[in-house]
């Protein structure tokens, strides 16, 4: 069991690979030094030691589409499961925002009729969100990494892809709640906002909650904002998101609480891919079930440079 666990802890920081190569030269050696010869193997044994090869590089990037795909998968896994691992404590944030979002669903008939119908700035903000909310972070994410590559910057790559990550994760997320809600839109119905109005015969109704760019645009901000923590940075990233959610109010796209559960939950996506995929402001400790050459185990990684 101990050899087990030294063997597997050298293959994981790639030390393995490099003291197989340095082998013939030590055998080799001029140094004047008379090295023991190494006892004969039985009859049968291979004659040079074979090292069973060192798990391949799991991060994300154009090259390894599929650690990409893997990594979101596991992200959905762990945001779906979370509220049944959330500390005590969480509740004390949970409990307020389960509050205002029944407020807001109460009172969102009124605002949206308060609002009235006014074309023009409906066609406006509603293109402003879409270029805010989806084109602007996407085409984002993809300069952050192209500069990234170019410039031999790995620290705005990874924080292209867990933007990038993070939005998927956001899509993904707020297809399934939408569907699984199944409000209508402030458009039909004068305005109703009612959950599964149909029934499950007229399934699914154009589902309104909760609102894709908001979801999308805060996890987005979030993940460039625990990257790049400048106070510029963050007024930058955040007013879009602000701009965003009222924007698509404004455009009478989505409810002011369709508008406050994508938000929420965008920017706690964008939390959860950080501090669980960032080398730098991720967990100062993280442990997770690894593929090794020698079977199935467990990597515990230490981030010594999380804040740098």
């Amino acid at each position: 069991m101990v050899k087990f666990f030294f063997c597997a802890a050298l293959l994981e920081c790639g030390v393995v690979s490099g003291w197989a190569q340095s082998l013939p030269s030590l055998q080799s050696s001029s140094s004047g030094q008379n090295l023991p010869s190494a006892p004969s193997a039985p009859a049968g044994t291979p004659s040079t030691l074979q090292l069973p090869p060192a798990p391949q590089n799991r991060t994300c990037d154009l090259s390894s589409l599929m650690v990409c795909v893997k990594h979101v998968a596991e992200d959905e896994k762990g945001i779906v499961l979370s509220p049944l691992h959330a500390p005590a404590y969480d509740l004390l944030w949970i409990v307020p925002f389960g509050a205002a979002t029944g407020v807001a669903i109460h009172y969102d008939t009124e605002a949206i009729r308060d609002l009235g119908i006014h074309t023009s700035r409906e066609n406006k903000f509603n293109k402003l969100s879409d270029y805010a909310g989806l084109y602007g972070p996407f085409a984002a994410a993809g300069v952050g990494y192209a500069a990234g590559h170019v410039k031999q910057d790995d620290y705005l790559k990874e924080t292209a892809v867990l933007s990038a990550e993070a939005m998927a994760d956001a899509g993904i997320l707020d297809e399934g709640m939408k569907y699984a809600l199944d409000r209508e839109y402030p458009m039909a119905h004068n305005a109703k906002g009612g959950f599964w109005p149909g029934g499950p015969k007229s399934w699914p109704n154009n589902p309104s909650m909760p609102s894709e760019h908001a979801m999308n645009v805060w996890a987005f901000a979030h993940v460039v904002a625990g990257q790049y923590d400048g106070i510029a940075t963050q007024a930058l990233v955040y007013g879009v998101a602000g701009t965003v959610s009222v924007s698509r109010v404004l455009a009478r796209q989505h409810f002011p609480s369709d508008v406050l559960v994508g938000s929420a939950f965008g920017w706690l996506i964008g939390g959860y891919v950080l501090h669980h995929r960032s080398v730098e402001n991720g967990r100062l400790v993280d442990v997770s079930a690894v593929e090794t050459p020698l079977g199935r185990g467990f990597e515990v990684r230490v981030s010594l440079s999380r804040g740098d």
